[in-house]
């Protein structure tokens, strides 16, 4: 693979700008803008202006996914990545976002990267059952990160398999190998 990516997405509504430990751009009270995106960093404090106006802004309520739905996007996952010709190597779902890591040949546009993952998951989840009045699935955009080195990889795998509450995480072979199993798991 020539490229490495890590990407991460939220469910609609489920994890507002402005609430607590969210990752996007924002402007600080002195104007400037930021954004807190990197791993282990200190999370983004609440800022509860930025917050109740993006919740004046939804159009529903906002969507957790349970364990039947995570186990359907883990399915689905691996399924465009193997129609795409991509590696995948680490996912966590958890109820409210996403977390992908894989290799891609060439340099495709990351947006595409990230919209196709996308769209064929709300498909899969479409197929499940309503979406209980939200407009989608998913809130717009995500982060789409590119790992510029095998060490970047690395601490993506392992910033994926030590996830808080995850609904499910799967390991390549090769990721499990870099960063270890699971509790109780026998080494292979």
């Amino acid at each position: 693979m020539d490229r490495d990516w890590f990407l991460t997405w939220r469910t609609y509504g489920s994890w507002l700008p402005g609430k607590e430990g969210f990752v996007g751009y924002y402007r600080t009270s002195d104007g400037h803008r930021v954004i807190d995106n990197v791993p282990g960093a200190t999370a983004t404090e609440d800022i509860p202006d930025l917050r109740r106006s993006m919740q004046e802004s939804t159009t529903g309520p906002a969507i957790f996914l349970s364990i039947k739905q995570a186990e359907a996007l883990l399915k689905q996952f691996h399924e465009t990545a193997v129609h795409r010709g991509w590696q995948l190597d680490a996912v966590a779902v958890m109820s409210n976002h996403v977390h992908l890591v894989f290799g891609v040949d060439g340099d495709p546009n990351p947006s595409d990267l990230l919209r196709d993952f996308k769209s064929y998951a709300s498909r899969t989840l479409n197929r499940l059952g309503p979406k209980l009045h939200a407009p989608r699935w998913f809130a717009d955009g995500g982060s789409k990160r590119l790992l510029i080195s095998e060490s970047s990889r690395i601490g993506a795998i392992r910033y994926v398999r030590y996830q808080d509450g995850p609904l499910l995480v799967w390991l390549s072979d090769e990721a499990a190998g870099i960063v270890g199993h699971f509790p109780g798991e026998p080494a292979t």
